[in-house]
């Protein structure tokens, strides 16, 4: 293969988009969403996670996680190429040969990115910025590296033959999976009634989210070609439909219409067609997005009361409910014609459907279990959570000497 200047073009355009989408997409998506005295807190937990993930996916991430398996498991890469040794400005990616791996490389950083930035939501406002620091060094290395080389890398489920166009068990079953354990283990906020303080910036995070999720699935398709075309138009069709579907549901509950629906809807079905968007067709992508608002709006406002989580702003409710039903829509709706990559239940293929509650299982137990053992370990030495005062007064000016407002 050689390079191709308009693929490499279009994927230096979606590395940004994707980019935006962690800053200051969910940012300020999240930040609207928090307590006025914890916005600037809420923010830097997005913006240093972007940091972290940079750095580590250059010192030894990329490889380890897109480099052939070094085990005869496909458990992860080969540790070749650390800090980037090894690959020059004009080598093309090994699973992406017409744009170069520099290219590659950056644009998997951002999912990486995302992801971490993601877990951030389910725990705003009670844990210490020093803890988030440390976990999300290592929760990026030891979680989301294995599970992004299972999938995407060549790894056992990729063998398998898991479908995961773009992030629905890597991004967000594993971020909305893991925001879940870490809730378990910092527990109930002091101030459980947590109404977002400037729906303002969520609308407008969430309206960037909406525009860089076209890099995030168009550029999936690591071409700019037909198959990027049919992604980019899934996306925006189902998350319009998810959209709509929780809006509808609002009226029905509430008897009225909310923006914290709409862009609630929005995300739901940005989620849900992330790992179907280039594997499914149009109508598909209305039934998936219709769908996957019933799916989180149960969660959201059954499901986490009733088992009395803390899941501060819904990761797992938006993202782990969403995300596992995007995964099983793949394997029901992926079309030959569309991607002759994924053939799904409803063109002659069951088999595909258990394979991807297979790959369901095995990443949302890893990334439970696994977080679990981060956060405890970090638990017992430094401690998550901050103080009872600090919690009550605002992490923003007790942990960062800032306010977002004046006083």
């Amino acid at each position: 293969m050689v390079l191709d200047s308009g693929d490499t073009a279009w994927m230096l355009v979606s590395t940004a988009l994707v980019m935006l989408m962690t800053v200051p997409g969910v940012a300020l998506f999240y930040g609207g969403m928090s307590k006025r005295e914890n916005v600037l807190n809420t923010i830097f937990m997005s913006l240093i996670a972007f940091a972290i993930t940079s750095v580590i996916w250059i010192l030894y991430a990329f490889p380890l996680a897109f480099n052939a398996s070094v085990d005869p498991w496909g458990l992860i890469g080969a540790p070749a190429n650390l800090l980037f040794s090894g690959i020059g400005v004009d080598d093309l990616a090994a699973l992406a040969p017409t744009i170069p791996t520099t290219v590659y490389a950056a644009f998997q950083m951002t999912f990486a990115a995302i992801t971490v930035a993601l877990i951030s939501g389910a725990v705003v406002g009670r844990m210490k910025a020093s803890s988030w620091i440390v976990f999300s060094v290592i929760w990026v290395s030891l979680i989301y590296v294995p599970i992004a080389h299972w999938v995407w890398g060549g790894g056992f489920l990729a063998q398998l033959g898991a479908l995961d166009f773009a992030g629905g068990t890597v991004v967000h079953i594993n971020s909305g999976v893991a925001g879940l354990a870490l809730a378990l283990l910092l527990g109930k906020r002091k101030d459980i009634a947590l109404l977002p303080h400037h729906l303002g910036y969520s609308v407008i995070g969430a309206a960037l989210l909406w525009f860089g999720w076209f890099g995030f699935n168009a550029g999936s398709a690591l071409t700019a070609g037909g198959l990027a075309g049919s992604a980019f138009l899934a996306t925006n069709t189902a998350t319009a439909a998810a959209m709509i579907s929780w809006v509808a549901i609002d009226i029905i509950k509430t008897g009225k219409p909310t923006i914290l629906g709409a862009i609630s809807g929005a995300v739901a079905g940005l989620v849900a067609i992330t790992p179907a968007a280039g594997f499914v067709t149009v109508d598909a992508a209305i039934i998936i997005g219709l769908i996957t608002s019933v799916f989180s709006y149960f969660a959201v406002s059954w499901l986490k009361p009733r088992l009395g989580y803390d899941d501060a702003l819904d990761v797992f409710g938006i993202h782990g409910i969403s995300g596992t039903w995007g995964a099983i829509a793949t394997g029901l709706f992926a079309a030959p014609f569309v991607n002759s990559l994924g053939t799904g239940v409803f063109y002659g293929n069951p088999g595909q459907l258990l394979t991807q509650i297979i790959a369901i299982v095995i990443v949302a137990a890893y990334s439970f279990i696994g977080t679990l053992i981060i956060g405890k370990l970090i638990d017992i030495t430094m401690g998550l959570r901050v103080d009872e005062k600090t919690e009550i007064e605002g992490l923003d000016t007790n942990l960062h000497e800032e306010s977002g407002y004046r006083i």
